[in-house]
């Protein structure tokens, strides 16, 4: 295989731009409001209350610290599958008709709100000829409870013609992964509790019991595909003309099971086209190096991934909810690994991604949406809305993104930022998302990485600039290429979205 040769298109009138390129101009909130069904509109999913908590995070805790019983269960689940009549046994889809290959990829979606609907419009535009579209991790929060696919896929997506195959994630499987089975399987609704043992089933919290007319009026909205084009199972292949695209399935704690690590193996080894791999958990990310376990391996799946012969070009994970791009060199070629996770649940912080140094990806490298000052700002206003919108606490964009410059050591994106200068207040409460436990603390540690996604949950929000990004691909046997289309909700936006990001990947199959 040659060199990939990038070449990267600057943004116009993007966040990287303008103020009102992020939407903090935004005059109009967008249609995306009368898109939500009458009877959930001013219903917010909010991460505060108790029952919420309770559901995302039970089996988790027990998954983490008692015992996780998903690989025996996607185990169980991936055989039934292949004695279903007419499924493929390899778990790969053929798509080779498509040549071009045009699709979409969007991760972390479901909390049916706003945020949620606010993609739908950028979506369906950028998405016209796309052939189908791929979520990327968590399909429906908090729990993948098998009845709210309804509000929170089958409505939203109801204008989307073409397949949708999903990958599911942590939260997938807070409910055994039934649901998810369920709606992109064909697989029969089952109230059966997950694990071996009586303790650990009796603590599991068992899959909901469907309600009456939920997956008939599903199937009226999003009629099922036929079979040839059905998902056969968690993880995954899809293949078409000029690329294969492989999805694995992470669970809970991100590992996987050794029957899935041989699958990607040899899905991974029997083909010589190009490859983009697309996983619950992403590789890179915040700065920092995740390679991915496998079950009783000392093989990790970036190993398969920057294996040469293997001819993987990109990683695009989910479950960090905003965009990163890391371009890693791998010998003589570039693989583009992306977190795209900005589909329409709460935000993750970018402000606390440090400057980037990571396996030979710098700051310059490094692409990211929202602009760490944008996320700073409008967690600065969520934040004194919460406390009586006394304007104690909230910092404007262009002097949050000088403050990040200055904390980073780098120059902030947009050029009108850079004159900016902040006051002494706004540089203290721009210290507060950085604070530590102390030093002495008991378990300080392990407090630190629940309570910054804890803080990101909490203070949602639901109205313009979203911050949100929805991924457009299209692959010709020559190229390939990505395109990050920033959704901020406003009306000027919806049908030419921003571009945050664009690559040009070239793809050749001259060499194994």
């Amino acid at each position: 295989m040659t060199p990939n040769n990038e070449t990267n298109r600057d943004p116009i009138f993007s966040s990287r731009d303008s103020l009102a390129g992020a939407g903090w101009d935004c005059q109009q909130p967008g249609s995306y409001k009368n898109l939500i069904p009458t009877e959930d509109r001013g219903r917010h999913f909010s991460w505060l209350k108790p029952r919420t908590l309770w559901q995302s995070r039970r089996n988790e805790w027990i998954a983490r610290f008692l015992r996780d019983p998903v690989h025996d269960e996607r185990r169980r689940l991936v055989a039934a599958q292949r004695q279903r009549a007419n499924a493929p046994k390899d778990l790969i889809i053929d798509r080779s008709d498509l040549d071009p290959a045009r699709f979409l990829v969007l991760g972390d979606t479901g909390e049916g709100d706003e945020s949620q609907y606010a993609l739908v419009p950028p979506l369906l535009e950028v998405g016209k000829d796309t052939q189908f579209m791929v979520i990327c991790s968590d399909v429906v929060y908090p729990d993948g409870d098998v009845n709210e696919y309804l509000k929170k896929f089958c409505c939203p997506y109801k204008d989307y013609p073409k397949p949708i195959y999903a990958l599911p994630g942590n939260h997938d499987w807070y409910d055994g992964l039934n649901g998810f089975m369920v709606h992109f399987c064909g697989a029969q609704p089952s109230e059966r509790s997950l694990g071996s043992n009586l303790i650990l089933r009796g603590l599991w919290r068992k899959p909901a019991r469907v309600k009456p007319g939920v997956l008939e009026e599903c199937r009226h909205i999003r009629p099922e595909l036929e079979e040839h084009l059905r998902q056969p199972g968690p993880y995954f292949a899809i293949d078409t003309g000029p690329l294969r695209i492989v999805s694995i399935d992470t669970g809970i704690n991100g590992q996987l099971d050794h029957e899935q690590g041989e699958w990607l193996r040899w899905v991974s080894r029997i083909s010589p086209k190009p490859k983009i791999l697309l996983t619950g958990k992403p590789i890179y990310v915040d700065n920092e190096h995740h390679p991915g376990d496998i079950e009783d391996g000392a093989m990790k799946v970036d190993d398969i991934v920057r294996a040469s012969e293997h001819n993987y070009v990109a990683a695009i994970g989910g479950d960090i909810h905003n965009y990163q791009r890391y371009p890693v060199k791998v010998w003589n070629r570039t693989i583009q690994y992306i977190v795209s996770g900005g589909g329409g649940a709460y935000m993750s912080d970018t402000h606390r991604i440090p400057k980037v140094d990571v396996n030979g990806v710098d700051e310059g490298d490094f692409k990211c949406y929202p602009l760490r000052g944008d996320l700073l700002s409008v967690y600065s206003r969520v934040v004194d809305r919460f406390f009586f919108e006394l304007g104690l606490f909230y910092i404007p964009p262009g002097e949050a993104a000088v403050l990040m410059g200055k904390r980073l050591g780098i120059d902030p994106s947009r050029l009108t930022d850079r004159h900016k200068k902040p006051g002494r207040r706004q540089e203290l409460v721009a210290r507060l998302p950085f604070l530590r436990t102390p030093r002495r603390m008991p378990g300080r540690r392990s407090l630190e990485p629940y309570f910054y996604p804890a803080f990101s949950e909490v203070f949602d929000w639901d109205d313009p600039p979203f911050f949100k990004n929805v991924l457009r691909l299209e692959a010709t046997p020559s190229t390939l290429t990505i395109t990050c289309y920033g959704v901020t909700g406003c009306a000027e936006h919806e049908e030419n979205p921003p571009v945050e990001d664009h690559i040009e990947i070239r793809l050749d199959q001259s060499e194994p």
